[in-house]
């Protein structure tokens, strides 16, 4: 599918459909529209003349039969004749532009393509008003959502239910020097974001520690600024990875430590992302079993890992300079046999702390634990994890938030902006040490979980312990929306690649 973009106006435009985004008129304290327009919306003047001029207003008629307001992910649709230049057409409402953010402009965007594939269309016009007079970043966010909205994951399907007949989405009134670029731009990053979804939904008979350090390896042979590095399982018993190799030791497929580091140029700035990767989690012992116990989706608890490995693939396109990243995964699976790790077994992290397990299905911050004593001592200016670690932050903040918890606020102020740029949501947790207490061990330094009361927090606090020189911390739990069982948005169903465009907004900023 081809994303295009045109100075034509939408009464100069012909093609099968076109979908016109309008604003809301701005409405007083007592829901009433103000100044002198009765209207709820705001149709702009080539607007009215697509209207009278080529589809004998039967746009007014749409408008008027449906009682359109304009309000966000608002829209009406319909046919609009066979003798006219234009077949059919949709209204998106962005609501008032005071409120409107980028992300009502990639909503709506992908709202359009969603429509043209379920109306056969071949051919579509997007006619969207200016944001802020920014035409790049209005092309950006439109040309995100339109490619997010588009990508299917049809891996796994011997026949497509629904095949889409979408050639072409053309941009109108748009000056094709300023957005093109940026259209390019938002073809790198969601890139990226594919390759986070596709590893998230695939299963864990696709998708193992080995193909996962796989991709990384080629993401790296694929750019000049990045080089890989693959840790085995000696190189990691040589580094004394205690907690990591626990989890491990069940599996029949052997755990990969991945470094990757981007550099370019003289780096002012020092990151590193580290990434979850248990490609399966069986729970281990503690097995998840019973009915809400997710064990069939949890091939989707590598989804901090996919994120990372995204937004490589993101950079490696961008080639951001100045700057130096690492992203770092410990990936394994969490199985169950004659070596797997017990309740009540001590194991000895990287840095010496010891650990109790009283739970083998809490296996994620033991793999992160070594990962994150590992990135500590590269020197970096902050360190960012991410992990689907806990269904507490899902009970807690649903599925479509994300919880964030840092040790620095410049670090999540920056993160917050990052994400609301992305349109993607997080929420800034406690770090409230008391509740360490719950993790007390008697035999140990500490056990790896602690009641369920707070259970996300606890598993910060504990993630916590395995930072010591880095000054900037930030864990961010994904748990809930790094998957979606429904389509919403510009997401279809299945791995959504949470996360992705925020860390590139961060890693770029």
């Amino acid at each position: 599918m081809k994303i295009l973009t045109s100075v034509a106006t939408p009464q100069t435009w012909h093609g099968d459909a076109i979908a016109i985004a309008v604003f809301a008129n701005p409405k007083n304290s007592n829901g009433q529209v103000e100044g002198q327009s009765e209207k709820s919306f705001v149709l702009s003047e080539s607007l009215k003349n697509l209207d009278i001029q080529v589809l004998g207003c039967t746009l007014t008629d749409l408008i008027t039969e449906s009682e359109f307001k304009a309000e966000v992910n608002a829209s009406v649709s319909g046919r609009v004749g066979i003798d006219y230049a234009i077949r059919k057409v949709i209204l998106i409402g962005l609501g008032e532009p005071a409120k409107a953010t980028l992300d009502d402009w990639r909503k709506a965007a992908a709202a359009a393509v969603k429509w043209a594939s379920k109306e056969k269309v071949k051919n579509l016009a997007l006619s969207f008003p200016d944001y802020n007079q920014d035409v790049n970043l209005t092309s950006q966010a439109i040309a995100e959502g339109i490619l997010l909205a588009a990508h299917k994951d049809k891996r796994f399907k011997s026949k497509d239910p629904q095949p889409s007949l979408l050639e072409q989405v053309e941009i109108l009134e748009t000056d094709p020097e300023i957005a093109n670029p940026a259209i390019a731009k938002a073809q790198q990053i969601i890139d990226g974001v594919v390759l986070a979804r596709e590893l998230v939904s695939a299963p864990a008979n696709i998708v193992t520690p080995v193909t996962l350090a796989e991709t990384a390896v080629e993401i790296a042979t694929e750019s000049t600024y990045f080089t890989a590095k693959i840790l085995e399982q000696a190189d990691c018993e040589a580094l004394n990875m205690g907690a990591f190799l626990s989890v491990a030791r069940a599996s029949d497929i052997p755990p990969k430590f991945i470094h990757l580091t981007y550099s370019n140029g003289t780096p002012k700035r020092k990151l590193a992302i580290v990434g979850k990767g248990l490609t399966f989690d069986s729970g281990g012992l503690n097995l998840k079993t019973g009915v809400g116990s997710s064990i069939e989706l949890m091939k989707t608890d590598m989804g901090g890992a996919a994120a990372a490995l995204g937004a490589a693939k993101a950079i490696a396109k961008l080639e951001p300079s100045d700057i130096e990243v690492h992203f770092i995964i410990a990936t394994c699976e969490n199985m169950v046999n004659g070596s797997a790790m017990r309740p009540g077994d001590i194991l000895t992290a990287s840095n010496g702390k010891t650990i109790e397990v009283n739970n083998t299905d809490a296996e994620g911050r033991l793999t992160l634990a070594d990962a994150l004593v590992y990135t500590d001592k590269l020197g970096v200016d902050a360190i960012v994890d991410l992990a689907t670690l806990t269904g507490a932050c899902v009970v807690a903040l649903g599925e479509d938030i994300a919880g964030m918890w840092s040790i620095d606020d410049d670090l999540a102020t920056a993160i917050a902006t990052a994400a609301k740029d992305a349109g993607e949501k997080f929420w800034r947790m406690p770090l409230e040490d008391p509740y360490f207490d719950q993790l007390k061990s008697v035999v140990a330094d500490f056990k790896n979980t602690g009641s369920r009361a707070g259970g996300a927090i606890t598993g910060a606090l504990f993630l916590k312990q395995f930072v010591e020189n880095t000054k900037a911390w930030a864990h961010l739990d994904v748990a809930g929306p790094v998957w979606t069982e429904r389509e919403s948005g510009y997401n279809n169903a299945g791995g959504t690649g949470f996360a992705v465009r925020t860390l590139v907004n961060l890693i770029t900023g």
